[in-house]
């Protein structure tokens, strides 16, 4: 039996409904819950992720997710894959809108991601069926679903002729709130978000900017809240050692004794839930 959603359908997400030429059906995977579509934001960014990049998404989105906001974004590698797995690492939900079939796992090394969302009670939308492939057309139509559904969408990194900026135009054109994060004026992957930002878009400085938006005020995750409950020992150990200098991760082996591909795992995992940034091979704390 497939699940497909119509314009007539009851569940049939509201705002997706007010935007020009809204899908008249799509296919979904995972179990249906209309309290996802509340509160949705829009994370989108370049494949061509920057360590910043990657640093910034993992940061922002874990707060946000963990405040209760679903986060939507389009499955690509780079940052929308950031963003699923930031949300997902802070216990929050998000929605994948596929540019292909529904059936069809793009990218295919992916599918560990794919499984997790539906795992985590999240969704896996598209309006189109079965296997069909992706094409050049089908992307942007897969981004109008992305900021149809969100009350706001975030754009972190774009070059000069991201796809992103489609997303963030169609933001504008629903009357939805566009946030940039500024990124390094050096960077080819700023000169986008910064265009966006000269144009009117929101800066982004912290969480709460986005937060605030939705009507979430004084939101604070507690660094030691989030340490005490979504941190296993060795991970603690670690924001422990970090906290009185950073390191790389042979002095992390040698001073906890515990093996470097071990190191490696819990702070690329850390890194995911917001807790630690990478700068040139050392790790620090949020």
């Amino acid at each position: 039996m497939k699940n497909i959603v119509e314009i007539s359908d009851p569940k049939y997400p509201p705002l997706l409904k007010k935007i020009d030429q809204p899908p008249e059906k799509f296919y979904y995977k995972g179990n249906w819950n209309a309290a996802l579509f509340e509160k949705c934001l829009a994370v989108v960014g370049s494949r061509k992720m920057t360590s910043y990049g990657r640093q910034i998404t993992a940061k922002l989105v874990s707060e946000i997710a963990a405040a209760g906001i679903t986060i939507v974004s389009g499955f690509m590698y780079g940052i929308d894959a950031t963003a699923h797995k930031a949300a997902l690492a802070a216990g929050g939900k998000t929605i994948a809108v596929m540019p292909c079939g529904i059936d069809l796992i793009h990218p295919e090394y992916q599918a560990d991601l794919y499984k997790e969302i539906l795992k985590n009670d999240g969704l896996i939308i598209s309006e189109f069926e079965g296997a069909f492939p992706p094409a050049l057309w089908t992307y942007p139509k897969r981004n109008r679903i992305v900021a149809g559904l969100s009350l706001a969408t975030m754009v972190i990194e774009a070059g000069q002729k991201s796809g992103s900026l489609i997303t963030a135009g169609l933001t504008e054109k629903y009357k939805r709130k566009l946030f940039a994060v500024p990124g390094q004026l050096t960077s080819t992957q700023s000169k986008g978000t910064l265009r966006l930002i000269k144009a009117g878009a929101s800066i982004v400085t912290c969480a709460q900017d986005i937060l605030a938006a939705y009507g979430i005020s004084n939101h604070k995750i507690s660094g030691e809240k989030l340490r005490s409950s979504n941190l296993n020992k060795l991970e603690r150990n670690i924001v422990e050692k970090l906290q009185q200098e950073p390191m790389r991760i042979d002095a992390l082996s040698r001073l906890l004794e515990v093996t470097a591909s071990e190191i490696g795992t819990s702070v690329s995992l850390m890194q995911l839930k917001g807790f630690l940034f990478e700068e040139e091979g050392k790790y620090y704390v949020n």
